[in-house]
């Protein structure tokens, strides 16, 4: 994933990472040579970045509403998200955002992300106990065409990208371990603490009669997507 998108940034002046998180993907790219920004509403996510890089931000770190984003027009050089539009209920203008803060002729690179396999029946699983939906607040992780859609307005032409393999990083215990945690979006709408244990509780006990013991179940390969978006010149 980094040389995909450090081939596509390098060289093209800053690029802005929207929802940079815990710097799962910005931290490679600015060792890979890319100069990065990170926006991100969740100051204490942003917290663990700075503590993975050593106790101080390796590239500025801003922090800031996705649809409203505290930069001038045409500041970026390229800006790119990963696994964020879901959690935007406007993420229309998310989108708009990205292309008024890059400059003509840069780049937007999205990857919606997707869930599959285990993860996806244990997230179903827990809509069913806890009584609640586990569709996503903003775009579907199957939205590309309202994607794409929503970037030919702004005038970005859409260019495909070679997909990338990738193994994931925890494994089915660990994603378990989330719920109870309240690490995901679909489990924050349990607002309840004694409740989302109840609900975790009981994913556990059906995830291990359906796979036996969760440390045991073998890492999944996947196809990771990412797509470019070219803004007019």
């Amino acid at each position: 994933m980094t040389e995909l998108l450090s081939g596509e940034l390098t060289g093209q002046g800053p690029a802005l990472e929207v929802g940079v998180g815990t710097g799962q993907v910005a931290l490679p790219l600015h060792e890979a040579g890319v100069a990065v920004v990170g926006l991100d509403l969740a100051r204490p996510m942003m917290d663990e970045l700075i503590k993975k890089a050593g106790g101080l931000a390796p590239f500025p770190l801003v922090q800031g509403d996705a649809t409203r984003m505290p930069f001038g027009d045409d500041v970026f050089g390229g800006a790119y998200l990963r696994w964020v539009l879901h959690l935007i209920p406007d993420w229309r203008a998310a989108v708009a955002e990205m292309a008024r803060v890059v400059r003509p002729g840069g780049v937007l690179l999205v990857s919606l992300g997707s869930l599959d396999g285990p993860r996806m029946e244990i997230q179903e699983r827990f809509g069913e106990f806890a009584g609640v939906s586990t569709e996503p607040v903003g775009l579907a992780w199957s939205g590309h065409d309202r994607l794409g859609e929503a970037m030919a307005e702004l005038g970005a032409v859409k260019r495909e990208l070679p997909p990338i393999i990738d193994v994931e990083r925890n494994g089915i215990e660990e994603f378990v371990n989330g719920i109870a945690r309240n690490a995901y979006s679909w489990t924050w709408k349990i607002e309840d603490p004694t409740r989302l244990a109840q609900v975790a509780d009981e994913v556990r006990r059906w995830a291990e009669d359906r796979y036996g013991p969760l440390a045991d179940v073998p890492l999944e390969t996947f196809e990771v997507f990412w797509v470019a978006y070219d803004l007019p010149a």
